[in-house]
């Protein structure tokens, strides 16, 4: 590891929280960004939902 020498600046008790906490941040922050700018995003998460809608009006109609 080429920065082990961060660990006599930083406690490793309160580096690697803050790491991985910060890693937790980004990831949610890109999710919403993808889930908000675009459009087959929330169609996906919906499973299918128009095939759903056809199939349920041909057995109702």
């Amino acid at each position: 590891m080429n920065q082990g020498k961060i660990w006599t600046v930083v406690n490793p008790s309160v580096g690697l929280p803050l790491l991985l906490g910060s890693v937790t941040v980004i990831a949610i922050l890109v999710h919403l960004a993808v889930l908000s700018n675009t459009k087959w995003f929330p169609a996906y998460w919906q499973g299918g939902l128009k095939k759903a809608a056809a199939i349920e009006t041909t057995i109702v109609g």
